[in-house]
């Protein structure tokens, strides 16, 4: 370690240069882990924030587009209620809706139906919650666009008009759209396209998207089973996430561009360190000569790697973590958390150092005795 820390300092301008590689390497990687929470969150964050443990949909669904193409009914709900470990079953819809407000502001807003009163039915920071009539609870992040309570958000093509009465207190989208709360009937009526004053067929009434499940966490029901009575298909809220549009193609295409940007860092580091061992072939064959054992070498350059990895890896997320802050202020979708921005800065100097030690592992293999007279 010794002579590791020496050879830092006297090689400082070659290690300063590789340094700033590994930190500009770390600096992406903050911004790329930023973006990718952000995305998350602005893909389903509605869907993250909602109490259930999982979704019933339609038998044989497609389950990359659950949420708008399932269609179920009260038998189903009903089956789900009589399972063993279900605390509760409720009816939920989704559709996405275009919107403007009275006061002429264009949004686009994605519908949950709720029954009022039910666990999925949200707590509001400010106004009310949701009464029996054409009313609306809108994300915060929809409030920050503009809308307050009281105002009467108008749904596109129909005309029908609901007043917003609460505000939900964290941001709710779901793909990348504003989430409002309605009363269930409303939802029903609104999916069906009816018109203010038109005559509603009685089969609106009795068609949703899903059964949100609420299990009980000491004895969670078997989805299989309550599949085949309910004669649904169940994701777990988690698994849901894929049904939101793009969710999918955005997460993957971000880890994609992430684990390439390990590879490339290990590939520059042991390419690095590979040139940096064959400039020292001769001082490694005086150590070896003097009774260095292999070892004891090895380690010694896998500590100046590791010296070099987490210093520059610190000095990247720094500023990684400066930028994003900036960026955040921004209506960009971006997050800064700390367990994906330390799980990414584990795996640079993971990567980093299997890179290295791909490279100095030729060390061990130096023959003293050969290295010593080649430089006679």
């Amino acid at each position: 370690m010794f002579l590791a820390l020496r050879e830092l300092w006297f090689a400082r301008g070659r290690f300063v240069l590789m340094g700033t590689v590994v930190a500009l390497i770390a600096l992406l990687m903050t911004l790329l882990s930023g973006l990718s929470v952000g995305l998350a969150q602005d893909g389903v964050s509605g869907l993250q924030r909602i109490p259930a443990t999982s979704f019933a949909f339609e038998q044989g669904v497609s389950t990359d587009s659950a949420f708008s193409r399932s269609v179920v009914g009260d038998a189903q709900v009903a089956a789900w209620q009589a399972q063993p470990g279900v605390l509760s079953a409720t009816p939920f819809g989704n559709t996405l809706a275009n919107a403007r407000t009275d006061r002429g502001l264009e949004i686009d807003f994605a519908l949950f139906g709720v029954e009022r009163g039910s666990f999925l039915d949200p707590d509001v920071a400010t106004g009310s919650r949701l009464g029996d009539g054409n009313e609306i609870v809108i994300s915060r992040t929809a409030a920050d666009a503009g809308i307050t309570v009281g105002d009467t958000v108008i749904l596109e093509p129909s005309g029908t008009e609901l007043t917003v009465v609460g505000i939900l207190a964290d941001q709710h989208t779901f793909g990348h759209v504003d989430v409002g709360y309605v009363p269930l009937r409303v939802w029903q009526e609104v999916r069906a396209g009816v018109r203010p004053g038109d005559v509603v067929p009685a089969h609106v009434y009795e068609e949703f998207t899903a059964v949100a499940v609420e299990a009980d966490p000491a004895s969670p029901p078997d989805l299989a089973a309550g599949d085949a009575a309910a004669g649904t298909t169940s994701l777990t809220r988690e698994q849901s996430f894929a049904a939101s549009p793009g969710y999918s193609a955005e997460t993957s295409t971000l880890s994609l561009i992430q684990v390439f940007l390990y590879g490339i860092s290990a590939l520059v580091i042991g390419a690095f360190f590979t040139v940096l061992t064959i400039q020292r072939r001769h001082e490694i064959a005086v150590l070896r000569a003097m009774g260095a054992s292999s070892g004891y070498v090895l380690r010694d350059s896998l500590a100046q790697s590791a010296v070099l990895l987490v210093a520059s890896t610190a000095v990247g997320m720094a500023l990684g973590l400066a930028g994003g802050a900036a960026i955040e202020s921004t209506p960009m979708p971006f997050a800064l958390e700390a367990g994906p921005i330390a799980g990414a800065a584990v795996a640079l100097v993971v990567t980093g150092l299997i890179g290295a030690a791909a490279a100095v592992v030729r060390v061990v293999r130096v023959d003293p005795l050969a290295a010593l007279g080649a430089h006679r």
